[in-house]
């Protein structure tokens, strides 16, 4: 079966950076915006831009993720014909099993899979970045410019540039120089690690790119590089959306903040909705002694504290007396009474016990930063958690 574009979602990071939320799952997987999960992105990106055919390539801690895409159906994307497919790293007769050595190479690992369906183009997308894109757009660009490769491309601030994959044009508008996160970089065009990618080309080079035993087996860093040199045709897709790369704490707990923004991204769009595999969870529910100024508060919730500037998601409980502040309470959290959190992150099924005080109003001085508890822990009643702290285990008040 011919399929015009197949996509191939790259799901298998550990997200090290994240430290204690991602210790036992992987980023992918990781609870957004009250109702959501990271990857929720992309697939209705997919979804709703017409792509039915998605492999999903995963490695790390893969079995919460495999389970939570399941067929898909949440996305609208089991349809006959198509669907979402987990491909994690496997061994053939007579080979070693390998991991995914680098992005190219767990395209590379897929490309019987990709051949399945003869497709003209394949769309190489993240599984860490929370956007709505319409990825049609993108592949007419690359059709219209007869593109051997497209990159979507975002304007970032020159102070932040070194960050990121940074592409210079020439006078035709085509892309002519990429530099891999550049020490001094020459301009503001950053990689959004979406590439849309004609398949016969790109097959070839996944094969020359496995051949060469220097190489990193990345997209970045060899086989964009390599295309160029070459004189492939490149081309960039310029993109003026929200978009937010959530591999940090910081960054993570920023772009949930800005849900608390219709404006920054809106999930009220019934045009292109954001899908989920939802919990099956009863209302929320708000006591009469609470006080909620500007939250988000998901199903199953159940509110007797004070919540404010903050996103929860469901069955987190705010107990009678407690207080929670700009922060972030990831599913079945439990504030107890008289516990206060502010600027902080609380993970999946974390209870932060009477009288605890988790993080603190920023003070300006240097090394400020939100404090972070890990999934399933206990912090102690008393206990007192500072700013920037990374809690994995559990804590007991004066250690």
């Amino acid at each position: 079966m011919k399929k015009q574009c197949v996509a191939m979602l790259l799901a298998g990071g550990q997200g090290s950076r994240l430290y204690a939320l991602t210790q036992n799952t992987a980023k992918p997987i990781m609870p957004f915006g009250g109702k959501y999960r990271i990857i929720d992105f992309p697939l209705s990106n997919c979804a709703n831009s017409g792509i039915d055919t998605v492999g999903v390539l995963t490695q790390y801690r893969p079995l919460k993720l495999n389970s939570y895409i399941g067929n898909g159906n949440a996305w609208d994307l089991d349809s006959i014909g198509g669907g979402v497919f987990i491909l994690p790293p496997y061994q053939t007769s007579g080979e070693r099993g390998s991991w995914f050595r680098g992005t190219a190479n767990a395209i590379y690992q897929n490309i019987s899979f990709i051949d399945t369906y003869d497709p003209e183009y394949v769309l190489i997308l993240s599984g860490d970045h929370v956007y709505k894109m319409d990825y049609s757009e993108m592949i007419a660009t690359h059709e219209t410019n007869g593109a051997d490769c497209t990159i979507a491309v975002i304007r970032v601030p020159m102070s932040e540039a070194s960050r990121f994959g940074i592409m210079s044009l020439d006078d035709s508008g085509a892309i002519c120089r990429f530099a891999e996160k550049p020490k001094e970089p020459d301009s503001d065009l950053a990689s959004m690690g979406i590439y849309v990618f004609t398949w016969e080309k790109l097959r070839r080079y996944l094969i020359e790119d496995e051949a060469d035993a220097a190489s990193e087996n990345d997209f970045g860093k060899n086989i964009i590089p390599k295309m160029l040199a070459a004189g492939e045709k490149m081309w960039p897709y310029r993109f003026d959306g929200y978009w937010r790369d959530v591999g940090t704490i910081d960054s993570y707990w920023d772009a949930n903040m800005d849900m608390l923004l219709v404006e920054s991204l809106d999930l009220y769009d019934k045009k292109w909705p954001i899908r989920s595999f939802s919990p099956q969870r009863p209302p929320q529910y708000v006591g009469d002694a609470s006080r909620v100024l500007h939250s988000i508060v998901t199903e199953g919730c159940v509110i007797e504290g004070r919540v404010e500037n903050s996103v929860l998601s469901s069955s987190v409980m705010v107990e009678e007396g407690s207080s929670v502040e700009y922060s972030i309470l990831m599913p079945g959290a439990r504030i107890r009474r008289g516990a206060v959190v502010r600027y902080a992150i609380i993970g999946e099924n974390t209870v932060v016990e009477p009288g605890a005080v988790v993080g603190t109003f920023p003070t300006g001085e240097e090394g400020w930063g939100i404090a972070t508890c890990g999934p399933d822990i206990k912090i102690g009643a008393g206990a007192v958690i500072p700013a920037a702290a990374m809690i994995y285990n559990d804590v007991e008040a004066g250690k």
